[in-house]
């Protein structure tokens, strides 16, 4: 596997699991605690943020022929 094809990959799964880590947090943890909310929240930053880098990446392998 390339390495362009190990990050499409990686960025799949990583908002896959970001987006059960929000799920959890928020929805189907067995007890509201502070940990929950934490783990929520960084589910919705990881959410968020991992896209911006999927698309980095992909800019900068274009520009490198990868």
């Amino acid at each position: 596997m390339s390495l362009k094809g190990f990050h499409i990959v990686f960025v799949t799964v990583s908002l896959l699991l970001f987006a059960f880590l929000m799920l959890w947090g928020f929805l189907l943890a067995p007890e509201k605690t502070a940990l929950a909310t934490w783990m929520g929240i960084t589910g919705i930053v990881g959410f968020l943020l991992m896209p911006f880098y999927g698309v980095y990446f992909l800019r900068k392998a274009r520009r490198i022929n990868l």
